[in-house]
């Protein structure tokens, strides 16, 4: 599938929000029209979806009106990009709805987010050849603490690839606000390595579901150099083995130039004869014959990269805390985004 990426956005532009997994309960109005309103200030048309701003049952609607909603925005020639608030559970109920085939014939426009997103971006690169965006939520734009994955991400909206960028200093849990810990960006291995390819992946939890699909098939992805991504948000260490060793088991990790693992979102185990989330990673992974980086700055553990699906990557490391990633659209014919700037950071 030859990947195809969307036209930067431009003042003006629609831009539709619908909650095609989790909806936003009303105590999170606020931020939902915060983020809104973020998106008005730069220009754009902000076209609201009805199943966007009620959760019911871990979801925004009941799945049929989920799916009529994101098909109406998919194949509405106005619509240039389509932003849900964040992720959720249950997107994977809309896959057998929606026809990649005939996206596929259709001009792409910019889907973005990471999570449950995941589920509906992978298809959308890999069966209908759509460039898409991992990075922060919409409902991350009025993060301030936030501020540079932001911009990263509103650049390679507006410019059509994001911007080099380096690994942050510190990166924050849920679990323990008010803290801040140093970044541990590493090769599994130790030391410094680098890797270079297509750029695709998303939350292990949701795509550790599709392998065997057509939905996460990689084999003709793979046809050119690839770098994988996965990124833990709720598994215990136990789960992430399984989720590994079976993506292993069905060939989805053969064959890479990498395999790139974010921070997990998770707690590890707190009991020291179990089985903790790195002992999880090496017992699974143990032996692939390409550079294996973990603890990356992708997924729920904030602050996060922009990582454009099906676009060349290169990604270094230069020993523990320290990377670099660089994307452009294609391998050659071009530098690497943002040449002589400084990696946002």
């Amino acid at each position: 599938m030859r990947i195809r990426f969307p036209a930067p956005l431009q003042p003006g532009d629609a831009i539709a929000v619908t909650a095609f997994s989790s909806g936003v309960h009303p105590r999170l109005h606020g931020r939902l029209d915060d983020a809104l309103n973020e998106l008005r200030a730069r220009g754009y048309r902000v076209v609201e979806g009805r199943c966007l701003r009620e959760e019911k049952q871990d979801a925004s609607a009941p799945a049929a009106a989920r799916l009529a909603e994101l098909k109406r925005f998919l194949f509405d020639p106005e619509i240039r990009a389509i932003l849900p608030p964040w992720g959720g559970e249950r997107a994977i109920e809309l896959l057998a709805g929606l026809d990649f085939a005939a996206l596929a014939e259709l001009p792409p426009k910019w889907i973005a987010g990471f999570s449950d997103v995941s589920t509906v971006m992978a298809p959308l690169t890999l069966l209908s050849g759509w460039a898409t965006l991992h990075g922060p939520n919409l409902m991350d734009l009025p993060l301030k603490e936030r501020v540079f994955g932001n911009l990263a991400l509103l650049a390679a909206l507006e410019t059509g690839v994001p911007p080099a960028q380096a690994q942050h200093e510190f990166y924050w849990r849920w679990d323990e606000p008010g803290k801040t810990f140093a970044n541990r960006t590493r090769m599994l291995d130790g030391g410094a390595g680098k890797m270079e390819g297509r750029v695709m992946g998303g939350c292990l939890d949701v795509l550790a579901s599709l392998q065997g699909t057509p939905y996460f098939d990689l084999a003709a992805f793979k046809r050119e150099p690839a770098i994988l991504y996965l990124e833990n948000a709720e598994l215990a260490p136990c789960a992430v083995l399984r989720a590994l060793a079976g993506l292993r088991l069905s060939g989805t990790l053969d064959g890479l130039s990498g395999l790139v693992l974010g921070r997990s979102g998770a707690q590890d185990a707190a009991d020291g004869q179990a089985l903790r989330y790195e002992d999880a990673v090496r017992a699974a992974l143990d032996g692939l014959p390409y550079p294996v980086v973990i603890d990356a700055d992708i997924g729920h553990a904030p602050p996060q990269w922009t990582l454009l699906n099906g676009a060349w990557a290169v990604l270094e490391v230069f020993g523990e805390g320290r990377a670099t990633l660089g994307q452009r659209l294609e391998p050659s014919g071009g530098s690497l985004a943002s040449p002589g700037v400084p990696p946002m950071c």
